[in-house]
């Protein structure tokens, strides 16, 4: 049984969750009640309790006080007033559990029990199955929810920048490059310490402990990113809110993934699963939707992990590098996410968007192009969030006509000259990608 409190007319509670960001995080344990309880009197609790008996698929339960406290701490709400008031939520089917917090006495009790007595309990409705995250604000990830955006800098094997920050120690810049990535519109920041010249755990553990201090940065959920779970275990302990674990495999054998996943699941994250197993990372559609399968029978019905919350990474791999073997790179992503969303119910699709570009690295406006393309069609095959840098995504219908169509036959493998043709066209539109007039000038119309 969980009772919260919501400390004042913010809604939120002492560490600054909203009730559903606070559900979402506590969700993961069943529990036989949920509700919240002192710091307000009835009438200011109600709006709270009322959202809650929407969400919740368990008991909600409240304890409000008999009032305000007046100017000496003690509470002059009458047991007739505040009966009154609860009886009006127990009319509403807000209630399961009721009872009293501060100021309330037997007669209090005794009256509310006589108010309340009269109608049904709450009935407990059933939710529909969505990834529903939390920082101090919530996310949910559903059917008709608008693509993702993870912010990828603040990854220290992925930006030279944050890189130098987090090794030079100044963690108050880190944080600025955090606060930009929310600011330009990521809804879950990615965070990887995963570097042979930091103490990795220790750096991680103090990152998240001063996201916590930064509410404009803490009211989004966290990406726990890293290849060593020691440290993914470490960021578990540090995040109050729900959040997601990037990434575990099969790679070590599925009695390691077990393990895994049910630490995850006690931790109450939402997990990515790597197209990865004994044999390596999955490079075709093929491998990509055989071990996406497995890994999901095995979490649902051994684990009893929530489909909801299991979001699979097919791989992204370098397109027009100028090997062959690597040109259908893209259409097998694709094809493998169209596949999994068919096949595996609620299971969502994310990767790391900048890995198809690595061939153009120097060319951003060609790089942001390729990003573009490759979401446009592999949203529309079912992917659901990615790793990107939030703060240059270039539009789909804003990249000029050529640009677009040599990008197009690359990542859709159309015919075989597709890579020799984008890199001639690519330094027509070169330049040095450092700066957002740079990108305008370059990518937009």
């Amino acid at each position: 049984m969980i009772s919260g409190t919501i400390t004042d007319a913010s809604g939120r509670t002492l560490s600054g969750q909203t009730v559903a960001a606070f559900w979402h995080s506590l969700k993961h344990v069943d529990p036989i009640s949920f509700g919240f309880n002192c710091a307000l009197g009835a009438k200011e609790l109600r709006q709270y309790i009322d959202e809650l008996s929407t969400i919740a698929d368990t008991h909600v339960s409240a304890h409000p006080n008999a009032g305000l406290p007046n100017e000496f701490g003690e509470y002059d709400e009458s047991p007739e007033a505040m009966a009154k008031e609860l009886a009006d939520w127990a009319r509403s089917g807000y209630l399961n559990i009721i009872g009293g917090c501060c100021g309330t006495s037997p007669a209090h009790i005794k009256a509310i029990v006589e108010a309340v007595q009269a109608y049904s309990p709450r009935t407990i409705p059933e939710i529909e199955k969505q990834c529903r995250l939390a920082g101090l604000e919530p996310m949910s990830i559903g059917p008709d929810t608008l693509f993702v955006n993870v912010g990828e800098r603040t990854n220290v094997t992925g930006s030279a920048a944050f890189k130098r920050l987090i090794i030079q120690g100044d963690f108050e810049a880190a944080l600025e490059v955090a606060k930009q990535q929310v600011e330009n519109g990521a809804q879950i920041i990615d965070i990887n310490m995963d570097e042979g010249m930091l103490e990795s755990k220790e750096a991680m553990v103090r990152f998240l402990m001063l996201i916590a201090s930064e509410p404009d940065i803490a009211k989004v959920p966290i990406m726990l990113d890293s290849s060593k779970w020691e440290i993914l275990e470490a960021g578990l302990k540090c995040i109050q809110g729900k959040g997601v674990v990037n990434s575990i495999s099969l790679k070590e054998g599925e009695a390691a993934f077990i393990k895994h996943a049910k630490l995850v699941r006690r931790y109450g994250a939402a997990v990515i699963v790597m197209a990865f197993d004994e044999e390596g990372q999955a490079d075709t559609k093929t491998r990509k939707v055989e071990i996406c399968q497995r890994a999901y029978k095995i979490l649902t019905e051994q684990v009893g992990f929530p489909p909801e919350d299991i979001i699979f990474d097919p791989n992204i791999f370098a397109i027009a590098t100028g090997i062959d073997e690597h040109n259908n790179y893209g259409v097998d992503f694709i094809e493998a996410t169209r596949e999994i969303k068919r096949t595996l119910p609620y299971a969502l699709v994310s990767g790391g968007v900048s890995n198809v570009s690595f061939s153009f690295r120097g060319n951003n406006p060609v790089r942001e192009a390729i990003h573009a393309v490759f979401l446009y069609h592999a949203i529309q095959a079912g992917m659901s969030m990615g790793i990107v840098n939030a703060g240059q995504l270039a539009i789909y219908a804003d990249i000029p006509e050529d640009l677009r169509d040599a990008v197009e036959d690359v990542v859709l493998n159309r015919h075989g000259g597709a890579t020799e043709k984008l890199l001639d066209l690519a330094e027509k539109y070169r330049g040095d990608g450092s700066s957002s007039e740079g990108k305008k000038e370059d990518v937009t119309v």
